[in-house]
């Protein structure tokens, strides 16, 4: 069971997330805060796998609390989603620097969010298109962006899953798209992450753009 914390100052929102997660047959809801700060405590005291992070939130906002939550050794194993009605290139750079793991906006399908769940929750990072746009645009107005030397070193096949990855494919779409397995889909990210220096799936995009190959 995936096992899910739901943060937003709306309990009408967290109602309704509620449902939604609960009628997964692998997840469970195991708190819901109100604050930042019930947050910060209840990522520490419950050790959810994921939590759902509104960013407007009273006293500590969603964005520090993330932060906290990340540099935490008592919650670190703990993964953020960050769901928002305001997904501004701001607030997408600021989650991702405090630590988030994903970013969607709170218009999202159902089936999407619950999937982008069971993403987040396997280790993989995960953004909206409009997030991604966000995080590239900023990476490539930077006039000291790094040249993308290291995409020499990716073979065909490499760039191939490359690509898939910047399209914001999981593992599983990948193996899928090139009929492997989600095992061979994973190690080759994994061997891309390592050959371009990147630390995540986030990073793979922006060499990707800053490569022109999408």
């Amino acid at each position: 069971m995936i096992r899910v914390l739901l943060a937003d100052d709306q309990a009408l929102v967290r109602g309704a997330f509620a449902l939604l997660v609960g009628s997964a047959s692998d997840m469970e809801v195991v708190g819901e805060a109100g604050t930042g700060d019930e947050a910060v405590r209840l990522t520490r005291d419950l050790r959810p796998d994921v939590v759902l992070m509104d960013i407007r939130m009273p006293s500590t906002d969603g964005i520090e609390a993330t932060r906290q939550i990340v540099a935490d050794d008592g919650s670190s194993g703990s993964r953020v989603l960050i769901l928002t009605t305001f997904e501004t290139d701001a607030n997408v750079l600021r989650g991702l620097r405090a630590g988030a793991c994903g970013f969607l906006p709170k218009d999202t399908r159902p089936d999407a969010l619950l999937d982008a769940i069971r993403t987040v929750a396997t280790g993989e990072a995960l953004l909206s298109p409009g997030a991604t746009r966000a995080v590239v645009t900023r990476a490539l107005s930077r006039p000291d962006a790094p040249a993308p030397e290291r995409l020499a070193s990716l073979t065909a096949r490499e760039r191939e899953v490359l690509l898939l990855v910047a399209a914001g494919r999981s593992n599983q779409e990948i193996a899928d798209e090139l009929v492997v397995s989600p095992l061979t889909a994973k190690t080759h990210v994994g061997r891309i992450l390592a050959k371009m220096g990147a630390r995540d799936r986030v990073h793979l995009v922006i060499a990707a753009y800053e490569a022109g190959i999408l």
